[in-house]
């Protein structure tokens, strides 16, 4: 049992006035015990067909869909930000989508294209992270292969999943992110990217992904909300549920994971405390679609200013425990800490 030791009793007002420290700004920088820079944001992208295409999505007002030539201009602005690190999704055309994802295993896909386009762009100077997951490439809009009834089926879609992970390593990735929520998909993810030669690519696991209200205008840019059947319940987690959370850490971690998300963000902020305080490990928060969509929102009605309302959300990512988070406002937050 860790032995905490006793709080010091605070001095009597006035020999203690709390806001005394708060009275210049000098004062209080140099007494801020949280602090945000650049470093701590992941920039999420979504990569489309075409060249010089420039798609803007309409429920993620200010966040468009990039041809691959416009990603690798993205890398070379989030370099420049000292952003240290993408995350790619791909909208992937209908004509391409099938109930087995097979496109996820094309060393061709949108996907890869993008990779080797960031490589050729920026080298090693920005981290590539990519997205584990069959819904950009089913006709049915799930996460994995379905059975005739519908259900998800864990092991043959591990299977796949290890094909995808391999495909994106090969293509230059240097994170791995699978975000599916299968069992067991991190140790045979991390076995077979050992024994492919990819002993330093990274596993980051969605491993406390909640079935959550907030991820329609994810679903919107990667062209999968229409085709969704059913929904994603019995793979991505209850919202009710923070034991659990801890299970699915611990598991994650014992298979070989480097760090671990929490998805969604601000509403689960206790489960990023949470899984800091129980493992001590790099954790990550996606800031998802909605939340993104319900900071603009407030902007466009008057009930907020942008930049404020950015900067206090993101610092509370930090409070409460993550290394960083993945966020669409990551370019105009990096601008205003370079400021």
């Amino acid at each position: 049992m860790t032995h905490t030791p006793p709080r010091a009793a605070a001095a009597a007002y006035p020999a203690t006035r709390l806001r005394r420290p708060r009275a210049t700004a000098w004062s209080r920088a140099m007494y801020r015990e949280t602090m945000l820079t650049p470093a701590d944001l992941i920039w999420p992208l979504f990569v489309t067909d075409g060249t010089g295409v420039e798609d803007p999505i309409a429920s993620l007002p200010g966040v468009s869909r990039w041809s691959v030539d416009g990603i690798a201009a993205r890398a070379k602005e989030a370099v420049a930000l000292d952003i240290p690190c993408l995350a790619l999704f791909p909208n992937t055309q209908a004509g391409l989508r099938n109930a087995t994802g097979s496109e996820a295993l094309n060393p061709d896909n949108l996907m890869c294209r993008a990779i080797r386009a960031i490589r050729d762009a920026c080298g090693d100077a920005i981290g590539v992270l990519t997205d584990v997951a069959l819904d950009p490439y089913t006709s049915h809009g799930q996460d994995g292969l379905v059975d005739a009834a519908g259900y998800v089926l864990n092991d043959d879609t591990v299977d796949v999943l290890v094909g995808q992970s391999l495909n994106q390593a090969a293509a230059g990735a240097d994170i791995i992110a699978p975000s599916d929520m299968m069992d067991g998909r991190i140790a045979a993810i991390r076995t077979a990217l050992e024994g492919a030669g990819h002993a330093n690519v990274q596993i980051m696991s969605y491993a406390a992904k909640y079935a959550s209200a907030f991820y329609g205008p994810f679903r919107d840019a990667v062209g999968s909300r229409g085709l969704l059947k059913g929904d994603k319940r019995t793979y991505q987690m209850d919202p009710g549920n923070a034991e659990e959370a801890l299970r699915e850490v611990a598991m994650d971690l014992a298979e070989g994971a480097d760090s671990v998300m929490v998805k969604p963000g601000l509403p689960y902020l206790d489960i990023v405390r949470r899984v800091k305080e129980a493992f001590a490990v790099p954790v990550f928060a996606y800031q998802v679609s909605g939340e993104y969509a319900m900071i603009e929102a407030a902007v466009a009605a008057g009930a907020g200013e942008r930049d404020a309302l950015v900067l206090e959300t993101l610092l509370a990512f930090k409070r409460a425990g993550c290394s960083g988070v993945l966020t669409y406002h990551a370019a105009h937050a990096a601008r205003l800490l370079g400021a």
